[in-house]
């Protein structure tokens, strides 16, 4: 399970923005990282730790809808607040249209803020969670031989042992073997419970890496 504390990243171009976004940050216990530019950001190296972006809308050269574009691009997925001194309707609905988490129009209310970081937070957090578990099960997935990703398949959809055994040319005692090992390898407990983990690894991650 993921450990580092969350971070909040600020991207403005306002240096006194950036210290008074930065000092609230800090006065509600949290981490921040203030930029810029979204050059200096895209810069940062990557982590997919639980975080958040604090971005400002109106910005030279590169704006906030341009970084939030690039982003979703690279599969940089962290939940954006935006915040801007020109807000308008068509803006925002822009912005939430895009997946942008929140949109703030400056001056905006402390509290609001701090309330919209702490539900980013939270969705970062179970992604975070669910990326993990997905490698892990992944990594589970890879540790069987290629036989037994013969045989999980077939009985993860109810075919009998006999049947196995007889798609493949080998004995039903083999399958059997087979089927303990898939069993103990992917931690589960039941045909239902292996079926399950197949399905949400066929919908979360690239498919013909489990299709035959």
């Amino acid at each position: 399970m993921h450990t580092a504390a969350p971070i909040v990243y600020v991207v403005d171009d306002d240096l006194s923005v950036r210290e008074s976004l930065s000092s609230l940050i800090r006065s509600a216990g949290l981490q921040v990282e203030v930029f810029d530019s979204p050059q200096s950001f895209m810069a940062r190296e990557y982590s997919d730790g639980c975080a958040c972006l604090i971005l400002d809308v109106n910005m030279p050269e590169v704006d906030g809808f341009e970084l939030q574009k690039r982003l979703a691009k690279e599969g940089r997925d962290i939940p954006i607040i935006f915040i801007t001194g020109y807000g308008d309707v068509p803006l925002a609905v822009r912005a939430m249209k895009a997946g942008a988490l929140e949109f703030l129009n400056k001056p905006f209310n402390d509290e609001d803020l701090l309330e919209s970081i702490r539900d980013a937070l939270s969705r970062s957090r179970k992604a975070c969670q669910e990326r993990e578990e997905l490698a892990d099960l992944s990594a589970r997935f890879n540790s069987l031989t290629a036989r037994e990703r013969d045989v999980v398949f077939q009985v993860a959809q109810g075919t009998a042992n006999k049947c196995v055994a007889g798609n493949l040319g080998v004995s039903e005692s083999t399958v059997k073997v087979h089927r303990h090992n898939i069993m103990q390898k992917m931690r589960v407990a039941s045909l239902p419970e292996l079926a399950l983990a197949l399905q949400r690894l066929r919908k979360n991650v690239l498919q013909d890496s489990f299709e035959k």
